[in-house]
């Protein structure tokens, strides 16, 4: 069974911070751990980003984009849901 997990993506990043939320994506998919994200507006801060992930690599997803975030200094951009 495939779980769902959501980022919360502030809408007003600066160019470089943009660039690091495309790497984060782009190394979820490559990394196998999804095949699609889906981008929905919450209201005019923030984007969600959802993707569907196995069940057993949840934790795994969720620990790599936490050490993501920190490493690249997006703590005040992204938020997993």
């Amino acid at each position: 069974m495939e779980k769902a997990i959501q980022l919360q993506v502030r809408k007003d990043l600066d160019p470089r911070q943009q660039l690091k939320v495309i790497k984060l994506k782009g190394n979820l998919i490559s990394r196998g751990y999804t095949e699609i994200i889906h981008i929905l507006d919450q209201d005019e801060d923030f984007h969600i980003n959802t993707f569907e992930t196995a069940v057993e690599k949840r934790n795994e997803v969720q620990q790599y984009i936490t050490a993501f975030i920190n490493q690249e200094n997006l703590l005040d951009a992204i938020t997993i849901k």
